[in-house]
């Protein structure tokens, strides 16, 4: 069901992605988008008992306020729906979908753009929806723990108690995690003073505090660093052919050198792999090498840097790939709005090799 589900969901953002440009309306971002994800979760929304559009709801004194879409079961309302048009962004505040909440009797409510999909519940306060999500999908970045969750919205799949259960530990662990984050960024007085009182003896001056903010600051990073290097040798399993950076790169916390200028990604792990993945058609994993620079993230034949394969430039908002089918100082950028879309210059990708060979 997973597999299928991430078949048919990797679909529906091809199509968003050929057809946004030319979805004016949020009624044709409904028609276009909308649907088809609630038929991909398994409703039938030919069925107007099982998916109602328009869905009449008196608030208060306000009658005849519309859903945009209430999908049932048994009879009863399990989620309701309400939609924007693809260009805006997925808030709740100051959305419809805060009053339908409180009078539809559902336990949980979407809101979506047609490529985004915030799904919110009553944790805080019960019948009144909380002001964040506790879960978000994004077509564009389908990962497998947010499959699981949407899973358990399928017709299926459906299971209101397990859903309950995971909401809550979701919603805080993606707040800790934002918490997590900015301390990551800039260590606050009170993590800093928290770590260092456990083995620094003296009294923590202000000058002092400042000193140990930074060092915390170059603490958080080396450890990261270490950690995304160990793990990008373990998942290509290419020991010998990524850089070491526990060495060359780390500055260490009792040395005075500057933390390294940058780290590889999840997102160029991820995309070596795909290129890996293609390129062993003809390759032997031996002879496909990596190099993450400042710039960009290379892929080399025989780990030579006359012999680019490509490079993947992601350290920007958008992404591009670098081709070299034209000659190893004729390289060609192409954008691309997913990791997918990588798949799609395996053409490129093997005439390379082949013109050095």
């Amino acid at each position: 069901m997973e597999a299928d589900l991430k078949l048919k969901l990797e679909q529906l953002h091809q199509r968003v992605d050929s057809l946004k440009d030319q979805i004016n309306t949020e009624e044709a971002t409904k028609n276009a988008f909308v649907m088809p994800f609630i038929q991909i979760l398994g409703y039938d929304i030919f069925n107007p008992t099982e998916v109602i559009p328009e869905f009449i709801c008196d608030i208060g004194t306000k009658k005849g306020e519309k859903i945009d879409y209430v999908i049932k079961r048994d009879g009863e309302p399990i989620l309701i729906i309400e939609c924007k048009h693809w260009k805006e962004k997925v808030d709740a505040h100051n959305s419809q979908l805060h009053r339908y909440y409180h009078v539809s009797k559902s336990r949980f409510g979407v809101l979506t753009n047609g490529h985004q999909y915030n799904f919110y519940a009553d944790l805080e306060k019960p019948n009144i929806m909380d002001e964040k999500p506790f879960f978000t999908l994004d077509l564009s970045n389908l990962k497998d723990s947010s499959l699981k969750i949407l899973e358990k919205f399928s017709k299926n799949g459906y299971n209101l108690e397990e859903i309950l259960d995971s909401a809550e530990a979701l919603k805080y662990i993606k707040a800790i995690r934002n918490e997590f984050e900015k301390e990551l960024q800039e260590p606050s007085d009170e993590i800093v003073r928290l770590l260092v009182n456990r083995f620094f003896a003296k009294p923590l001056t202000a000058s002092r505090l400042v000193t140990f903010k930074e060092y915390t600051r170059k603490a958080f990073s080396n450890s990261i660093n270490e950690s995304i290097s160990f793990r990008l040798k373990n998942a290509l399993n290419i020991n010998e052919t990524v850089p070491s950076k526990t060495v060359e790169q780390i500055a260490r916390i009792d040395e005075n050198v500057e933390t390294p200028k940058f780290i590889t990604t999840e997102e160029e792990v991820e995309g070596s792999q795909i290129i890996k993945a293609i390129l062993r058609e003809v390759l032997p994993a031996s002879r496909i090498a990596f190099r993450d620079t400042q710039s960009y993230f290379g892929i080399l034949l025989d780990d030579n840097n006359r012999k680019p394969i490509c490079r993947l430039h992601f350290n920007s908002s958008n992404k591009y790939v670098e081709l070299f089918n034209n000659g190893k100082d004729n390289g060609e950028k192409k954008l691309i709005a997913s990791l997918d879309e990588i798949y799609n210059f395996k053409t490129e990708l093997l005439a390379t090799i082949k013109n050095y060979e």
